[in-house]
């Protein structure tokens, strides 16, 4: 399914106009588990920095596998999810957390999926977050059909920044044809993982192979969310249907158990 600019508007505002909050489908806010905050103080720290940017509800996406291989499993993860809804709520914070995992490639990661030890986004059974190594290129097609026969969509996580990937373009659009989909980070558009990941990122926008732009927030610091600069700065160059269909559409029909909308790029407008 895609979705053109010359399409009907999707919907993303509330009845009385008012845009809908965004939802972050990758996000490392869970505290002690991987790179991201070490406490609680500094997690809750960056969930109202999340809500100052306007999202209501995030997944969190602790690293799985690779270098934190046998620490986040499932059952870990919920539960520090759920101890962490509880302190939001104590402290008057109005975010949502859903439990997720941010997937470092692996040949077991279908096993896995079936003993319960790794996570798709919201818990929901649907897409997972695959992160791809960052020190050699792996055509991760057969892991894609694999996923794809168990009935779980695969999701490419900030694909813009792996500059192996980059050279291969034939591969990156081999895996987008057999269904897996590309997230980009906000920060990326805004130039914070330096120019070549910036220029990838926005060449992935507006040649409609990103269909989802998420955080990938780490803290409250260098690695802070910045969804509403780049939302903002996407409706400017590209216009504010695609803004709206990457940013907020998506990332909810993500949560909601739906089927994401793929963007209609310039090539195949022409």
């Amino acid at each position: 399914m895609r979705y053109s600019v010359k399409d009907k508007a999707i919907d993303t505002k509330n009845k009385d106009g008012r845009q809908k909050p965004f939802t972050d489908i990758h996000c490392h806010c869970l505290p002690g588990l991987d790179d991201g905050p070490r406490t609680m103080a500094e997690t809750l720290a960056l969930c109202r920095r999340l809500v100052a940017e306007g999202i209501a509800t995030v997944v969190a996406t602790p690293h799985q596998l690779g270098r934190f291989d046998g620490r986040n499993d499932a059952k870990r993860v919920r539960d520090v999810t759920s101890r962490l809804n509880a302190q939001l709520q104590k402290a008057g914070i109005r975010l949502t957390v859903l439990p997720g995992g941010d997937v470092r490639v692996d040949e077991r990661v279908c096993r896995l999926l079936q003993d319960d030890k790794v996570l798709t986004l919201a818990d929901a059974g649907k897409y997972i977050l695959l992160e791809l190594p960052y020190e050699i290129f792996i055509d991760i097609e057969p892991l894609l059909t694999e996923l794809a026969a168990l009935k779980v969509k695969s999701i490419i996580s900030h694909p813009e920044r792996h500059s192996a990937l980059l050279q291969q373009p034939k591969v990156a659009l081999r895996w987008l044809d057999i269904g897996a989909y590309f997230q980009i980070n906000a920060g990326s558009l805004l130039g914070n993982f330096g120019p070549e990941a910036c220029e990838a990122a926005w060449h992935f926008l507006s040649s409609g192979w990103a269909s989802l732009v998420a955080t990938d927030a780490h803290n409250t610091n260098e690695r802070r969310p910045c969804m509403s600069d780049a939302f903002k700065l996407i409706r400017t160059r590209l216009g504010e249907d695609i803004a709206r269909l990457v940013c907020i559409e998506n990332p909810a029909r993500i949560v909601n158990g739906r089927d994401i909308v793929r963007v209609k790029g310039k090539e195949e407008e022409r």
